[in-house]
């Protein structure tokens, strides 16, 4: 058979760094893990093609070449799956889809040939046994959760890693967290599931010998979720690894905030490699974390936790969320000054939104407050729900925030805030790029030279350059994610 597997694309958000990504000449951040896994579970004598809509166009030619059209996507992609499935059924194509969008909301996608959803490692072969009989059903579904141990390696030469800006791992699923508006543990549970050492070892040495060298992202939803087989297996083993192959990689993920109330582990992360650490913080007021059961960021000095995780060498990017209903009027400016003070350069500020199946969408629906389908786009400035603020007040808050936080004068105060503290642990291998060598030139020209900030990013380039040098890389690429949530926020008014 002939697969086409295509990965809708992802609108202009935050997230998207589309703006960072012309700086370096790549067209997006990520591959498709995901469909690339897929791909992996499929029988090898089949013809497999991906194209990732991020970085190449979807011909009717593409289409009309396969005999079936495998789609995933995540609730944000839900504009342009919908865009790719009325494609596919205009030149009669047959239609298998995947992934947290479809799994979440089946019922929008009834016109889809085949929903293979929830986790593939059990949905697929079951789909794939019944389409060998000829007799393959509208919908495969399981309660069950999958042993990834048995998760093959993607198959990463579907794709040209010339195209993005990192490559992905995935380590673990699930996470021992609950919060409200979260719908991880809906979609993978709260036990989480590792792979062992042996598969994340061999899915380095997979990206290393294709030639991959640079940021390697750990996609679990909480990396730390395990902590104890962490320290015991996995990250002495990626020390290792990254020693014998002389550090090609440089790594970053996602964690809770309690990572801060272990020294043991974040020293071995960052013995790992390990540079930076994603942490959903969502609000520094105490009422609104009770609110949504974010109860390992309660009682707790998230500043000092944020100190503490930087001190030990790793940056702090931060996730947070205004609209909770125990939000007060002045929660805008506090938020606006505790991302000053924490020195969190990264600071993804969006509206709280509810996923389908989560808590919060349960309450919001009992509560008669539920509007619209969650599209997981929480910065356009839609609300899926009634929240308790004047929805203008709370519109034009959340515009204040975004708008001061990455004004040239705010964001690189916080980026000179972070730098005269920050340490690295480990000592970066450098790699000649000539993509990074032009991202230096571009900046100098369309930040220093044209750009609003230009008084700024001199007085951080020279700083940096010469009073901390080895940091030098890390402050150009600050100002080009400053340069990329700007025009993100300034499309916001």
């Amino acid at each position: 058979m002939n697969i086409l597997m295509v990965y809708p694309m992802y609108p202009d958000t935050f997230w998207s760094f589309k703006h960072a990504l012309e700086f370096v000449s790549k067209k997006a951040s990520f591959p498709p893990l995901g469909l690339l896994t897929v791909a992996a579970m499929l029988p090898k004598e089949w013809d497999k093609k991906l194209i990732d809509m991020n970085a190449d166009d979807l011909t009717d030619e593409h289409i009309i070449w396969a005999d079936y059209v495998f789609i995933s996507a995540m609730s944000i992609q839900s504009e342009s799956a919908n865009k790719v499935i009325e494609q596919c059924k205009n030149l009669n194509a047959k239609i298998v889809a995947g992934g947290p969008l479809f799994t979440s909301t089946p019922e929008y996608y009834d016109h889809v040939d085949h929903l293979v959803l929830n986790e593939a490692e059990i949905t697929l072969p079951l789909f794939l046994n019944d389409l060998k009989e000829g007799k393959p059903k509208h919908e495969y579904t399981s309660e069950e959760w999958a042993d990834i141990t048995t998760t093959p390696l993607p198959l990463w030469d579907l794709v040209s890693m010339n195209n993005y800006t990192s490559m992905n791992v995935q380590y673990s699923r699930g996470c021992p967290y609950d919060c409200d508006f979260c719908d991880i543990t809906v979609l993978y549970g709260r036990q989480p599931r590792t792979k062992t050492s042996e598969q994340v070892l061999a899915e380095l040495d997979a990206l290393y010998f294709s030639g991959w060298r640079g940021p390697l992202f750990f996609v679990d939803d909480n990396f730390i979720g395990n902590k104890l087989k962490l320290k015991k297996e996995i990250l002495p083993a990626i020390t290792d690894w990254m020693k014998e192959r002389k550090n090609p990689v440089y790594l970053n993920t996602e964690a809770s905030i309690n990572l801060a109330d272990d020294d043991d582990l974040m020293r071995l992360m960052a013995k790992a490699g390990f540079e930076a650490v994603f942490i959903g913080i969502e609000s520094p007021n105490e009422e609104s974390l009770i609110e949504c059961n974010k109860t390992q960021n309660r009682n707790r000095d998230l500043i000092s936790s944020i100190k503490k995780i930087q001190e030990f060498g790793m940056e702090v990017q931060g996730g947070f969320i205004v609209g909770f209903d125990n939000d007060p009027p002045a929660i805008f400016e506090k938020l606006t000054d505790f991302i000053q003070e924490s020195g969190i350069v990264t600071a993804m500020v969006g509206l709280l939104n509810a996923p389908q199946g989560t808590k919060l969408q349960k309450r919001l629906l009992d509560e008669g407050r539920m509007l619209s389908h969650f599209t997981g786009n929480n910065t356009d400035f839609s609300i899926n729900f009634i929240p308790q603020m004047n929805p203008d007040t709370l519109m034009k808050g959340y515009k204040k925030v975004l708008n001061t936080i990455y004004s040239p004068q705010y964001y690189y105060e916080r980026v000179m805030r972070f730098m005269k503290d920050f340490e690295p642990k480990k000592k970066k291998i450098f790699h000649l790029n000539p993509n990074y060598i032009l991202a230096l030139f571009r900046s100098m020209f369309r930040l220093g030279v044209i750009g609003e900030e230009r008084f700024y990013y001199w007085k951080l380039f020279f700083w940096t350059l010469f009073r901390k040098p080895q940091l030098f890389s890390l402050a150009i690429l600050f100002t080009i994610y400053g340069f990329h949530f700007r025009k993100i926020s300034n499309g916001f008014t």
